[in-house]
């Protein structure tokens, strides 16, 4: 059974490209449907990989002429996840409306010219402006890989197609970090965004040529949402990444944490009254659609506090070289890749709630065993802890994402995997200045060189990795609950 969302022109809730009225899709030979597969998860790995793959030149940038404070190195980081998260959304939509393929051609180019302009950056300013061009690249393309992948998909391949983008986005931060430390090891830090320019034009010749035109959508597109997503997401990053500069009591971090709850208000509003929002409020009355977006988030949330510090915590206190570095989380992916097959299985066999339980209660618990780490730990035993937080996200990371598009009318998938994407982004970039803000505070107020140093940063990254894990457990019990409620209610149908 279907119904309508209204104003918004929806429809039901039916797993992608399952309506009646969907066009057939054209699958083409096998071999062209593994070409298509695999250069979709390749884009979509190689934007992922790029939020991980910073966190391990943040010695070297450090230690550079740009000579950036310990908030600035957040947003060093941030800038390309915010803007990555606020367009997604958008993105998708506009993949709908003037085609998909275009949007993802030209995503590529956007997302190299900011590697371009980042490697050749002088300063902060230009770094930054760089950092936020590729981020908006990288929004343009996810969305539009997912349907793409969907469209060469047949029915009966189309969650395994999602399985295995899922994967991608995953193993994405791992291919990052050992990526960016062989080519860290050998070169100063602008030689990490010199990598990715060549990366992306070869990219894109591939999808030119491998990757059909898909049948576009009447999606509309809605710039002041659009507009009020991506000033609600920086107010509250600005709140976290500059508490501790400014003062957590300060005019400018209180007024941003203002700003952020008065956006929201605004965007969800808006979102109510206008005729073609980015995206539907009353969308969220889908149980699986809320849980699996808030479960999407929490996870990047945890998986990225992990990304950001672990870099830190091999070259400062274990003393590894960047290569070492970027190798010794390289199981994490393989760890991930095994398991992540298991997941859609187990959904079906135990349920989406229990999956995905069992996955997040996993993640917290790698957080946990991790924060008991120091400059004594055998890395046999850090590589455990590893291991556990890579088999959380193996099991957790396919059934949400299917839960979302499973979730969404079949003619806006493009918003279906841009809101997904928002999720997982926006939970990364707060994990990250979550955990950043906690080592600015907590290290900052370490003293001394060498032995000193180390102890002051493992105390700081200790409490880090148990706020976070806190937050995973809090948050997954809601994801659980609401994956159970969906569970109950009529599949296939959005509230009125």
């Amino acid at each position: 059974m279907t119904s309508t969302v209204s104003p918004p022109d929806s429809s039901a809730g039916s797993p992608p490209d399952s309506s009646p009225n969907s066009p057939p899709t054209p699958v083409g030979t096998p071999a062209r449907r593994r070409s298509v597969t695999a250069a979709m998860c390749a884009c979509v790995l190689v934007a992922q990989s790029l939020v991980a793959a910073i966190n391990l030149a943040i010695p070297k940038i450090a230690a550079s002429g740009l000579h950036p404070s310990p908030a600035q190195l957040l947003w060093i980081v941030d800038t390309y996840v915010l803007v990555f998260a606020g367009l997604l959304i958008p993105a998708g939509a506009l993949g709908d409306r003037v085609g998909r393929k275009g949007v993802l051609l030209t995503g590529l180019g956007v997302f190299a010219a900011g590697a371009l302009l980042s490697a050749s950056a002088a300063g902060l300013p230009v770094l930054l402006a760089g950092r936020a061009l590729s981020g908006a690249g990288a929004a343009l393309l996810v969305p539009a890989t997912m349907s793409v992948l969907l469209h060469s998909s047949p029915p009966d391949r189309k969650a395994g197609a999602v399985a295995a983008w899922s994967t991608a986005v995953g193993i994405g931060g791992m291919a990052g970090n050992a990526g960016g430390a062989l080519i860290l090891q050998y070169l100063p830090w602008q030689g990490l965004f010199w990598g990715y320019v060549p990366l992306a034009l070869a990219l894109l010749s591939w999808v030119a040529a491998a990757a059909p035109r898909i049948p576009r959508q009447t999606a509309a597109l809605d710039l002041p949402g659009s507009a009020l997503l991506v000033l609600g997401a920086a107010a509250l990053l600005f709140g976290i990444i500059e508490g501790p500069g400014l003062g957590w009591t300060s005019v400018p971090v209180t007024g941003a944490f203002v700003m952020a709850v008065v956006v929201c208000a605004v965007f969800v509003r808006h979102g109510l009254r206008a005729a073609h929002p980015v995206l539907d409020p009353r969308l969220f009355r889908l149980p699986r659609l809320r849980a699996g977006s808030i479960g999407i988030a929490v996870t990047f949330f945890g998986m990225f506090a992990l990304f950001y510090v672990n870099a830190q915590f091999l070259q400062y206190v274990k003393g590894y070289s960047p290569l070492q570095t970027g190798c010794a989380i390289v199981p994490l992916a393989v760890g991930m890749m095994a398991v992540t097959k298991y997941g859609m299985r187990g959904a079906q066999r135990a349920g989406e709630a229990r999956t995905v339980g069992v996955g997040l209660a996993l993640i917290a618990a790698g957080l946990l065993l991790l924060s008991t780490a120091d400059a004594h730990t055998p890395y046999a035993c850090y590589l455990v802890f590893l291991l556990v937080m890579s088999a959380g996200a193996g099991l957790a990371m396919p059934t949400l994402s299917h839960a979302i598009v499973a979730s969404v009318p079949a003619r806006s998938s493009g918003m279906g995997s841009g809101l997904q994407g928002a999720a997982r982004e926006l939970g990364a970039a707060l994990g990250i200045a979550v955990v950043g803000t906690v080592l600015s505070v907590r290290f900052a107020s370490g003293t001394g060189d060498g032995a000193a140093a180390a102890t002051a940063f493992t105390a700081a990254m200790a409490l880090g990795y148990r706020i976070a894990a806190g937050v995973v457990l809090v948050v997954g019990l809601a994801v659980v609950r609401g994956l159970r409620t969906g569970a109950r209610a009529e599949p296939g149908r959005i509230p009125a």
